[in-house]
């Protein structure tokens, strides 16, 4: 398996640092790697369960990047880890259109929701809804958890208050959760002119506009029939 991964131009590796930049500010954890078909999959966990009675759903985001040669990849990092490296390139000219390598960080093999592959193929289209709807209920969740956890409180209490936040539906798509409409909005998916396209595929459903995805692995019992 490769080590390296090599994005088309310069423009390509200052995406990829925004949008880890941006995920490292939600959840400052781990990105995961998959490259096939000379093109690379960087999921980041947005929310995920912590435990078997943890109620939260998956939330997970996608970026898809072009490779300049395909490599055969599948790692879970260090956000913070790939960030560094990414900044070191940057800090060394080159030309705009030449592709860059990027070498990839030790891994980590402790990461409960890289364990959880969202299917490939198979989505069939379930509608489309606005931005607004989305980035509403996002900042409305975001002022609750605000209001609702007071500073110095624990660890625990504070994942079970964004987990019962982000787990609650957005309104009018009961099949979705908050959580994915804060995805969406806290990595800058959102644009008040492009509409977001909705997928379903068994438990998942993706939320996707041209700056990316949003992936949810909802719980059983809130599957429709």
């Amino acid at each position: 398996m490769s080590q390296s991964f090599s994005l088309t131009d310069s423009l390509s590796l200052g995406d990829l640092q925004v949008y880890l930049s941006r995920a490292s500010r939600v959840e400052d954890g781990s990105v995961r790697l998959v490259s096939a078909a000379g093109v690379l999959a960087v999921y980041t966990a947005i929310l995920y369960p912590r435990g078997l009675l943890d109620a939260s759903p998956t939330v997970l985001a996608l970026r898809t990047f072009a490779l300049s040669e395909p490599v055969e990849l599948d790692v879970v990092v260090p956000i913070r880890s790939l960030l560094d490296r990414i900044a070191r390139l940057q800090t060394v000219p080159q030309p705009v259109e030449s592709p860059v390598e990027v070498t990839v960080p030790l891994q980590v093999s402790t990461v409960t929701w890289a364990g959880i592959s969202p299917p490939q193929g198979g989505w069939a289209p379930h509608g489309e809804t606005d931005a607004a709807r989305l980035e509403n209920a996002a900042r409305a969740g975001i002022d609750e958890v605000a209001s609702v956890i007071p500073a110095g409180t624990g660890e625990q209490i504070v994942h079970r208050v964004r987990s019962d936040v982000w787990g609650k539906p957005v309104e009018g798509l009961d099949f979705v959760p908050a959580g994915a409409g804060f995805a969406a909005f806290s990595l800058g998916f959102l644009s008040a002119d492009e509409p977001v396209a909705l997928y379903e595929t068994g438990p998942w459903t993706r939320l996707s506009t041209s700056r990316g995805h949003v992936l949810v692995r909802r719980k059983p019992w809130t599957l429709r029939a």
